[in-house]
C-alpha cells in the first residue's frame, strides 16, 4: 500500500506522530512509520525536531530481526506543563499537568472578589510559583466552566496580563480530552465521555481531536430527547434527558420522598451506595434514563469507549456504569461487532480542570488538533 505523504514539518504530521507516541508509551521509528503511513524520511525529520524541542526522548532499545537494535521513543513528561482552571459558581479548581496528562499539582480556592481576569491572573502566578514550575516551561492557561459567559474580554485581558496563550472550553469537552490524553487512548478509537453535573454534557474525540461542531456547541447530550411528549425543557424541546437524569433532576425526584426531603445530591448518592432502598431507586431510575440517551449517542457515532465523569458520578458512579453497561449489552447496534467499553473517571470532580490543562499541552505539542479552539 502506498504511503501517505504530508509536509515534513506540517502540524498535521507532527500531531499525528506525537499522538501515536503518546498512546503507545514507547515506540520505535520503524513502528511509527508503519502506524502513521509516513515515510521513514518524514519520520526521521519530525522525530529529530521533537527531540530538539524536548517533547520526546530516546529511551532504551529493542532487538531487531535485522541490523542494530531499534531505539525507543517516549514523551518527556516534565519538559512542559499546562495549567487548567475549572471555574465554578463559588470556587476555582487549579490543575497543572505534564505532557502525558499526569497531574503534578492541584488546589481548590474560593472565587475571589473584583474583576475576574485580575483574580485569575493572580491565582495563576501564585499556583505556578507554589509548584516551582519554570515559567518558560508553562505553555499556557485554559479555562473551563459549565456554561461559559462571554469569555472574550476576560481571555484578552488575561493574555495581556500574563503574556501566555489563553484558551477557553466548556467543561464536558475539556473533561473528554483529559480522559483521552491521560488514558493514552489510541487516536484510531472513537471516544466519548459523559459529564454529569447540574446539566449533562458529552465530549467527543475523533482522530485525536475534540469534535466541537459548527458553533463550538457539540455534545449537548442533556438536550437529547428520550420522550417526545415528555417534560418541557427551557431549551424549547420536550423530554430532554437533562430533565430526568441531571443532578438537579435527581435531587428534585429525591425530595419528593419524605425520608429524603431536603437532601443534597451527594447525600442521596451516599445513601444509595450504603443500602438505602429509596435513595438507590432514585439514582437507579436516573441512571436508566441516562443509559437510554448515551446508547443513542453510541449508536449514532459508533463509539468504542465511553467514560463517565463529572461530580454526578463521584460517589455513586458504579450505579450509572452498571446501568449503562447493561443497556449497551442489550441494545447497542454494534454490540455483535465490537464491545463498547464503559469506564469511570478516576478523578470525576476534577476531570474538567485536568482536561483544561491537557488542552494546553495538546495545543502546544500537537497543534494540528486544536485548530479553531476558542
Amino acid at each position: 500500500m502506498a504511503r501517505r505523504e504530508t509536509p515534513v514539518a506540517g502540524p498535521g504530521s507532527r500531531a499525528l506522530v506525537v499522538d501515536v507516541i503518546r498512546s503507545a508509551t514507547s515506540i520505535s521509528r520503524v513502528e511509527l512509520a508503519e502506524l502513521t503511513g509516513l515515510t521513514q524520511a518524514s519520520i526521521s525529520n519530525i522525530v529529530r525536531d521533537l527531540i530538539a524541542d524536548g517533547v520526546i526522548h530516546e529511551t532504551g532499545s529493542v532487538d531487531s530481526i535485522r541490523g542494530k537494535p531499534r531505539k525507543l521513543l517516549e514523551i518527556r513528561p516534565a519538559n512542559r506543563f499546562g495549567i487548567g482552571f475549572q471555574v465554578g459558581p463559588e470556587t476555582v479548581t487549579c490543575v497543572a499537568a505534564d505532557l502525558t496528562g499526569g497531574v503534578v499539582g492541584r488546589e481548590v480556592v474560593p472565587l475571589g472578589p473584583g474583576p475576574l481576569e485580575t483574580f485569575l491572573a493572580g491565582r495563576f502566578e501564585e499556583f505556578t510559583a507554589g509548584l516551582d514550575l519554570p515559567r518558560d516551561r508553562v505553555e499556557g492557561l485554559a479555562i473551563v466552566a459549565p456554561t461559559a459567559p462571554e469569555w472574550g474580554p476576560v481571555r484578552s485581558a488575561l493574555a495581556d496580563i500574563l503574556g501566555i496563550p489563553i484558551l477557553v472550553e466548556n467543561d464536558a469537552a475539556a473533561a473528554a480530552l483529559g480522559e483521552f490524553w491521560s488514558r493514552r487512548v489510541s487516536r484510531e478509537q472513537a471516544f466519548g465521555s459523559v459529564y454529569l453535573s447540574q446539566g449533562i454534557g458529552a465530549g467527543l474525540v475523533f482522530g485525536g481531536a475534540l469534535f466541537r461542531g459548527a458553533s463550538f456547541d457539540a455534545g449537548e447530550l442533556g438536550h437529547l430527547s428520550i420522550a417526545y411528549d415528555g417534560r418541557p425543557c427551557p431549551c424549547g424541546n420536550r423530554g430532554c434527558v437533562e430533565r430526568y437524569a441531571s443532578m438537579a433532576a435527581t435531587v428534585e425526584a429525591a425530595r419528593a420522598i419524605p425520608a429524603l426531603a431536603g437532601a443534597t445530591y451527594d447525600t442521596v448518592a451516599r445513601a444509595a451506595v450504603s443500602g438505602n432502598a429509596e435513595a438507590f431507586a432514585v439514582l437507579d431510575a436516573a441512571a436508566g434514563y441516562l443509559a437510554v440517551a448515551v446508547t443513542s449517542m453510541v449508536n449514532l457515532l459508533d463509539l468504542g469507549r465511553v467514560v463517565l465523569t463529572g461530580p454526578g458520578v463521584a460517589v455513586a458512579g458504579s450505579i450509572y456504569a452498571r446501568r449503562l453497561r447493561t443497556h449497551l449489552a442489550g441494545t447497542a447496534h454494534a454490540r455483535h461487532r465490537h464491545e463498547v467499553v464503559v469506564e469511570l473517571s478516576a478523578q470525576p470532580r476534577d476531570a474538567a480542570g485536568i482536561g483544561a490543562a491537557a488542552l494546553v499541552v495538546q495545543a502546544s505539542i500537537a497543534p494540528g488538533h486544536t485548530v479553531g479552539v476558542r
